[in-house]
């Protein structure tokens, strides 16, 4: 399912065609969508990346088409937006599942006419871009009850990408843990590391809810804290070696010294995760933590869910 994914991905590269990765939250769609770009024919272009979730639907238009000056209080400027400084390059659309109808009826017409209108001006600004869009949201689903539009679908369906989750592709982690050791030593400047078996163990069979940016946080973790050569048990979250519980972290875990409680910080991640998992955006995450979609996407962006 994978090199399938990355084929796909590589064919795509070589046209302008507009592309839609989905999978899960950390599975790597941003990556994927770099690698389209630098792959294609615009690489000498910008690669301008957008999630749509992070900014307020009042002010998500003025981010991606700009504003003139005057436009409303506070604009002492023009500003370009996302699509002008992407001109020649890629716009990355993460989190696409999440803007509203409004917001949709209005890039539909950017995709139909390449073309975008300033907040408050008077003229379409003509851009040569290529749409490479990303979510974790059904949209099949957010069709059916209206919150997705089926034409901007159909048009940014045209190559899709689905990009499998991690527990999907246990035999990767030992290739993957490999490799971000030897990324996060050269990046520290640190002597070379290995792990444990026992360590590699707990990693493969943890479920991995944030996906490959959470391993690659946990192997950070492991390559700074550890004293030694190794990276071993110790030296992993204690929800990575709650293996076996039902819900990673929070039953009491025992070591060397003795019985261990989770810190509220791990806690407080695995909650996150849990929502993230089950609503599939920070919007809704957030309605059922009774939290706000913008706190929990920090939260997720600060725990590596995201």
């Amino acid at each position: 399912m994978l090199l399938e994914a990355l084929s796909l991905a590589s064919k795509a590269s070589k046209t302008d065609a507009t592309v839609l990765i989905r999978g899960e939250s950390g599975t790597g769609k941003e990556l994927v969508a770099k690698a389209i770009h630098n792959a294609s024919t615009r690489k000498g272009g910008a690669f301008v990346s957008m999630n749509c979730a992070a900014i307020p639907a009042d002010l998500l238009e003025a981010e991606l088409f700009g504003y003139e000056k005057g436009a409303f209080t506070g604009a002492v400027r023009m500003k370009p937006g996302k699509f002008e400084l992407a001109d020649g390059g890629t716009i990355f659309l993460d989190e696409i599942g999440d803007m509203d109808r409004a917001m949709q009826a209005k890039l539909l017409r950017v995709l139909q006419e390449q073309e975008v209108e300033r907040v408050g001006g008077l003229a379409p600004v003509k851009i040569n871009v290529r749409v490479i869009a990303a979510t974790n949201a059904p949209l099949e689903k957010l069709m059916e009850n209206n919150s997705f539009r089926k034409d901007l679908y159909y048009r940014l369906n045209v190559i899709s990408v689905i990009l499998p989750p991690l527990r999907q592709r246990k035999g990767d982690i030992p290739l993957l843990v490999e490799a971000f050791i030897d990324k996060i030593c050269m990046r520290y400047q640190l002597p070379q590391k290995r792990i444990t078996k026992p360590a590699l163990q707990c990693l493969e069979d943890y479920v991995f809810p944030g996906n490959v940016r959470e391993l690659e946080n946990i192997i950070e973790r492991g390559v700074t804290l550890s004293g030694g050569e190794w990276i071993g048990v110790d030296d992993l979250p204690s929800y990575v070696r709650a293996i076996g519980e039902n819900i990673p972290g929070f039953s009491g875990v025992s070591d060397e010294s003795g019985e261990k409680l989770p810190t509220f910080a791990e806690m407080e991640r695995d909650l996150i995760a849990s929502a993230l998992s089950k609503y599939k955006s920070f919007r809704k995450a957030g309605e059922a933590l009774g939290l706000d979609h913008k706190t929990v996407s920090a939260k997720a962006k600060k725990y590596g869910l995201t």
